[in-house]
C-alpha cells in the first residue's frame, strides 16, 4: 500500500473515532455511525485493530444469536 494512502486512512479512522466519541456524548448525534467505519480503516492499516474489531463483531453476533 502507498505510504500517503496509508497516512490518509490513518487520519480519516482517528477522525472518525474523534467524532464517533463526541457523538456518543451528545444524544442527538449517533457516534457508532462514525465509530464503526473509523475502526475498519484503522483495521486496514494496523493488524492489532482489525483484530480487535473481529473480536468485537464475534461477540455481537453471538449475542445476536441468543
Amino acid at each position: 500500500m502507498n505510504p500517503i494512502t496509508k497516512t490518509i486512512r490513518v487520519i480519516v479512522g482517528i477522525l472518525l473515532i474523534l467524532i464517533g466519541l463526541i457523538g456518543g456524548l451528545i444524544p442527538i448525534f449517533q457516534g457508532w455511525i462514525f465509530g464503526i467505519p473509523g475502526l475498519m480503516l484503522l483495521g486496514s492499516v494496523f493488524p492489532s485493530v482489525k483484530r480487535m474489531t473481529k473480536k468485537i463483531v464475534n461477540k455481537a453476533k453471538k449475542k445476536i444469536k441468543r
